[in-house]
């Protein structure tokens, strides 16, 4: 994800993998999520709740790959893979690109990623399980060479 992306960092988090959230998130464009937004947001949310649509967006993170190469990789016959695609291109998860015979899936645009990366932080959140306020994070980084 590049600098100019949209990313809301909340007060007092620690990092990607912050396990404390001492303040509300701070404010972009709004305070409050409307009625409609709320409907936008829970359609979006359904969407992301079939493991099979996971698998999809979660190789499309990789990288765009034509449809039937997709299929393959994350175990779906064709039919099923292209039923998944038309209901996340619909929502504006994905876009696809017609090249040639084939057409080539690719995430929509970095905020899909980040819906990902968000959902996995926060699952690896719920097994490291409740932190104590004052206990270190742990540490994401990888040791340098030799150490």
């Amino acid at each position: 994800m590049n600098n100019d992306s949209c990313v809301h960092l909340r007060v007092g988090s620690i990092g990607p993998m912050g396990h404390r959230v001492t303040a509300a998130a701070q404010p972009a464009v709004r305070t409050r999520l409307d009625a409609a937004d709320a409907e936008q947001v829970a359609t979006t949310l359904q969407a992301l709740a079939t493991p099979s649509r996971l698998l999809i967006l979660a190789r499309l993170r990789e990288g765009p790959l034509p449809a039937t190469a997709l299929a393959a990789e994350v175990g779906l016959e064709q039919s099923a893979c292209s039923h998944q695609l038309r209901l996340l291109r619909n929502l504006g998860l994905v876009a696809g690109t017609r090249q040639g015979r084939s057409v080539v899936y690719s995430l929509y645009d970095d905020h899909v990623a980040g819906l990902l990366d968000q959902a996995l932080y926060h699952i690896e959140h719920l097994r490291l399980g409740p932190q104590p306020p004052d206990a270190p994070e742990p540490d994401d980084t990888e040791p340098a060479p030799g150490r």
